[in-house]
């Protein structure tokens, strides 16, 4: 089996690369090898590499970003799923892609369902959710993993900056009433790996971790474990103050309750996902010991 991946540079495009291979030929071109902006670019690989199944790990994820770069976010986020998941449908083959909790509209405290009505609060949610339409639309064989909160030991992400931030300050200003479940990369592609493996069912699936936190609650307990490994910080945990999203205005609106109910993809592959204190520990000490 020829499995096309997309996006192996990013943080789940990594993980991916390393969790794939068992499964058949792994083709992982880069960006010098495919501009993903271009759409014959994207057809002419798709005719060369003929694959026999294609995981689009490619996004625009620069949130705020998006709100300026707009064309950019809208061909990565939404043309070019739109484009693979014709190409799937078209050849009879399997396309894995990867959403967000950005779809959904933030309001109250009740975990997002994969049936719950979706309304973005931002351009970058507003492309991630076309994308997920045009490929439920395509009359594809797909799987799509709406997730939260990706972080990993590579890459930039929340968990390496509050580390950085903590071993050079005595104070931070961290928000906490935006609510979620931190994800790591590595988490997403071992369900990717073991979903293709069981066959499971087309659609649409939640996959984080168990449990939810603030930003606040993540990097506080980030410094907790980083002590815990050894790792020596200038904050005080005490000093890392909670303060409210108004408190820490950005270009794109955030979603206060990006909560996601994952039981569907549990039922489905009879599996319990672990929780995401678990998951940084893993995490984190992957990314000390580099």
């Amino acid at each position: 089996m020829n499995i096309l991946l997309l996006g192996k540079t990013g943080q789940v495009g990594f993980e991916l690369h390393r969790t794939l291979s068992p499964l058949g030929t792994l083709i992982a071109p880069g960006r010098s090898a495919v501009n993903l902006l271009d759409n014959e670019a994207v057809a002419q690989c798709l005719a060369e590499t003929r694959p026999d199944l294609i995981i689009n790990a490619a996004a625009w994820t620069a949130v705020d970003a998006a709100e300026a770069q707009q064309a950019e976010a809208e061909r990565l986020n939404a043309g070019l799923p739109e484009q693979l998941a014709a190409y799937a449908a078209a050849n009879s083959i399997r396309l894995v892609h990867y959403s967000s909790d950005y779809v959904y509209p933030g309001a109250g405290e009740t975990p997002w369902q994969e049936t719950s009505a979706t309304g973005s609060l931002s351009h970058y949610g507003t492309t991630k959710l076309q994308g997920d339409q045009a490929i439920a639309q395509s009359g594809a064989d797909y799987l799509i993993f709406r997730t939260s909160w990706v972080y990993s030991a590579r890459g930039n992400n929340f968990m390496k900056t509050m580390l950085r931030l903590a071993q050079s300050k005595t104070e931070l200003s961290i928000v906490a009433d935006q609510i979620g479940a931190p994800t790591p990369a590595r988490l997403i592609a071992q369900i990717t790996t073991l979903a293709i493996h069981s066959q499971l069912a087309k659609g649409l699936y939640h996959l984080a971790p168990n449990g939810n936190t603030s930003w606040h609650g993540f990097a506080r307990e980030i410094f907790r474990q980083a002590r815990e490994f050894g790792l020596e910080l200038t904050l005080d945990t005490e000093n890392a103050q909670a303060i409210p999203t108004s408190a820490y205005p950005t270009p794109a609106t955030r979603p206060l309750n990006s909560r996601l109910s994952v039981t569907k993809l549990e039922k489905a592959l009879n599996i319990q996902l672990p929780n995401w204190q678990s998951q940084l520990t893993l995490t984190l000490g992957e990314y000390l010991e580099q």
